[in-house]
């Protein structure tokens, strides 16, 4: 583990998902350099190599997913990070990793897209790739930070959630807080929760099966190289992972990956409430835009516009229940986000009738508060003249 000392220090985002994903056990990461997440690789190149962990420098994106998967298998804590393109092409890999249950956590920078896009400018256009981009049916936990704290946070974060639920983790962050730097104090290692990688309690002799599940419905796959006999398969398996064409083995397979972590329900979904009180409007964000929400909500505070603000740490699964009870308590809201339109139909969906107005922008830039701000304005003002 990496001997964090509990001091001040002069960070980068992307810098304090590495530091992260090393306090919560990765000892392996492979990866491709991409704008903008690249920082990540070379502070994983520099962090691992101190704690007998391993560094690897894939020939492409595919290949390094490949290689973070095998190394799961092997027993380690893994992480790969991405942006763009190169999270287009891990989607299939990701998709083995859904099904084969292997646990590993992807950082995903977010940049504007489509294609190559603009590599250097920020984005938050693969929130439903997160959660659509692989094939089939699949859960998958996606998380979202806004500051550079809650970049090593989350990181932590995701590595636990990939190891409880045996899932690959999605960190879907986004220019604007890889490359934030900020002065912040990280916590000591013993301060830290870390959930350790699941292990066989049966022995070999005592008909162990590699998916069988117990009540958490999560299967203790052995790992490779302890001598257990394991079949490891991207088909649809039973529980000694061997492919089954049976329908009723399909249909207990799929119901139980959504099941295992559909079943834990408001304990993986974290959101984050400001300035509710009173509020007769509200405005919803995540990620670096959130940053800039926030700042506009509190100007308008400032006005004496009674509006509230919910930031959305988790993206998927989605805060139902949190913008549900959001939309009965105001009379309209309003969708911050760098993209055409994509996490707005979500709110849309769950706010079961309560008006939704959007506030987009994808033209390379990030917004100001000014421009949030102004959205907020004509919300309030088209309210009061209805």
């Amino acid at each position: 583990m990496s001997k964090i000392k509990s001091a001040a220090r002069l960070m980068q985002g992307n810098e304090a998902v590495a530091e992260g994903a090393v306090a919560a056990g990765v000892t392996f990461f492979a990866g491709y350099p991409i704008t903008p997440s690249t920082e990540i690789a070379e502070q994983m190149a520099l962090l691992l190599p101190k704690i007998g962990g391993t560094f690897l420098q894939m020939e492409d994106e595919i290949g390094a997913m490949g290689a973070i998967l095998g190394a799961s298998l092997a027993g380690a804590k893994v992480m790969d990070a991405t942006s763009g393109p190169g999270f287009s092409l891990k989607q299939e890999l990701i998709g083995y990793a859904a099904c084969a249950e292997i646990p590993c956590v992807v950082v995903n920078v977010q940049r504007v897209g489509p294609s190559t896009g603009q590599p250097t400018a920020p984005a938050q256009g693969d929130v439903m790739q997160a959660r659509w981009g692989t094939h089939g049916d699949h859960p998958i936990i996606v998380l979202s930070p806004w500051s550079v704290r809650e970049s090593f946070d989350m990181a932590v974060m995701a590595v636990n959630y990939a190891e409880r639920f045996r899932s690959p983790v999605i960190l879907l962050t986004d220019e604007i807080v890889g490359h934030l730097r900020e002065n912040i104090t990280l916590p000591a290692p013993e301060e830290l929760d870390i959930y350790p990688r699941r292990l066989p309690t049966k022995t070999r002799t005592e008909g162990y099966e590699p998916y069988a599940v117990g009540e958490d419905l999560v299967p203790n796959v052995a790992r490779f190289g302890d001598g257990y006999r394991i079949h490891v398969t991207g088909l649809l398996h039973d529980e000694t992972g061997f492919p089954s064409g049976s329908p009723a083995v399909t249909e207990t397979m799929l119901r139980r990956l959504h099941e295992k972590i559909d079943r834990v329900g408001e304990e993986i979904i974290h959101v984050e409430e400001h300035f509710m009180e009173g509020a007769d409007y509200a405005v919803v964000s995540y990620g670096g835009t959130a940053r800039t929400a926030y700042e506009a909500v509190r100007a308008a505070r400032a006005e004496g516009l009674p509006v509230g603000f919910l930031r959305l740490q988790t993206i998927w699964p989605f805060a139902n229940a949190a913008v549900s009870r959001l939309a009965d308590r105001v009379k309209s809201l309003l969708v911050a986000e760098l993209n055409y339109g994509q996490l707005v139909h979500e709110v849309t969906r769950a706010a079961h009738g309560t008006p939704v107005r959007p506030c987009l922008k994808y033209n390379m830039l990030d917004f100001t508060p000014q421009e949030i701000l102004a959205e907020i304005r004509r919300m309030c003002e088209e309210g009061r003249a209805s």
